[in-house]
């Protein structure tokens, strides 16, 4: 699957830890409803059996509205259910790895804090790059700061798209103006809101002018 840059605008990783009394699949349908661009599955909790149900009622929503669909880590699921790719961290496998696994057409974004990181991801076939945490965040304990110059850094030295990643928020984004991202990515700056399509609209209207 082919990616454009636009689709990176506002990429949303799921939660579950904020769904309350509302399944994954109406969250995911209001944020898409609101304007999301790209969606990430994150499920660290769930066994393979429920992911796998879930990953297919989730990717087939995301068709629905024609927004690219990947998992985070789960390279096996991914290609089981033939999703458009998949999002791998520096711990875990290798971009060119996920790719001889994928295969040439399927999105591989990694995550990456330095030059040096982002650099080797794009040598081994990563598509896009996830560049955090930006600013302080509660969604990730093991998250390590990434200052606003490195990410300028990191957007000078490679050539494949570049979103933030890590406590961005409608009162934060504006400070990304100027970095040469293509797009950020969050979760509860949606899905930890009361109302998830207006806070998905709100928010992409906010990149929008921060980008342009």
């Amino acid at each position: 699957m082919n990616c454009d840059r636009k689709d990176f605008v506002l990429y949303a990783v799921t939660d579950r830890s904020w769904l309350g009394d509302k399944t994954l699949y109406s969250q995911v349908e209001s944020a898409l409803k609101g304007g999301v661009t790209f969606v990430q599955l994150r499920e660290k909790e769930l066994d393979d059996e429920e992911f796998l149900a879930e990953a297919k009622e989730i990717q087939k929503l995301c068709r629905e509205y024609k927004v690219p669909f990947v998992i985070n880590d789960n390279v096996e699921i991914a290609a089981e259910i033939g999703a458009d790719g998949v999002h791998v961290g520096q711990s875990d496998m290798e971009a060119g790895d996920v790719r001889r696994k994928l295969g040439p057409d399927k999105i591989i974004g990694v995550s990456a804090q330095t030059v040096e990181q982002a650099l080797r991801a794009q040598e081994h076939g990563a598509d896009y790059l996830g560049v955090g945490a930006v600013f302080p965040t509660g969604s990730k304990a093991d998250a390590v700061e990434v200052s606003h110059e490195t990410l300028k850094e990191i957007c000078r030295a490679v050539d494949i798209p570049v979103i933030a990643i890590g406590g961005i928020s409608r009162n934060n984004v504006m400070e990304l103006k100027g970095s040469g991202i293509c797009g950020i990515a969050v979760i509860s700056a949606v899905f930890a809101q009361k109302d998830v399509e207006e806070a998905a609209g709100k928010l992409k209207k906010q990149v929008e002018d921060m980008l342009a």
